[in-house]
C-alpha cells in the first residue's frame, strides 16, 4: 500500500447539509488528524464506492475505511459513526456507550435520519469543496492503478 494513503478515511455526501456539518465537527474535534475526509462525489470517493460495490449516485451512509495491512476494513451506518466518535476529542468520544444498544436498533434510527436528511437538514445544489485551510484533511484523488490497494 502506498505510504501516502491515509490510515482512516471517512466517505461522506458533500451535498447533504447534515453530512457537511458532521465533517466540520470531525475536523474541529480531530486535532490529531486521525481521519481523512473523502467526498463521495470526488474522484477518490467514486473510486472507493466502485471498489466497495456500492451505488455511485445514491448515498445512504457514512462509511469509515480503516487500513489494516494491505487492505481496508469497512464500517457503515451507526458502527462507522460510533467508531469515528470514539476517536474524537471532547465529549464526542463518550457516544461509544451507544454501542450497548443493539446494532439493528441503532441502524434503524440511522436509516430513518438518512432517508430524511435532505428534507430535514437541506441539500446543496453543488458539492461543498474543502476550504484552503482544511484542504490537507481531504482525499480528492487516488490512482486507479494502485496495485496493493484492496478494500
Amino acid at each position: 500500500m502506498p505510504p501516502s494513503l491515509p490510515e482512516k478515511i471517512v466517505l461522506f455526501d458533500s451535498q447533504c447539509n447534515l453530512c457537511n456539518g458532521w465533517s466540520h465537527l470531525l475536523i474541529k474535534y480531530d486535532p490529531h488528524c486521525r481521519f481523512t475526509l473523502c467526498r463521495v462525489q470526488s474522484q477518490a470517493g467514486q473510486h472507493y464506492l466502485r471498489k466497495l460495490g456500492l451505488p455511485l449516485k445514491t448515498y445512504e451512509s457514512v462509511i469509515l475505511l480503516e487500513r489494516q495491512g494491505d487492505c481496508f476494513q469497512q464500517y457503515h451506518k451507526s458502527e462507522a459513526a460510533l467508531r469515528i466518535s470514539a476517536n474524537l476529542d471532547g465529549y464526542w468520544r463518550y457516544l461509544v456507550v451507544l454501542r450497548y444498544i443493539p446494532r439493528s436498533v441503532r441502524d434503524w434510527l440511522y436509516d430513518l435520519v438518512a432517508r430524511n436528511r435532505y428534507r430535514w437538514f437541506g441539500r446543496r445544489s453543488s458539492c461543498l469543496l474543502p476550504s484552503a485551510v482544511d484542504k490537507h484533511r481531504f482525499l480528492e484523488e487516488v490512482s486507479e492503478k494502485s496495485p496493493n490497494e484492496s478494500v
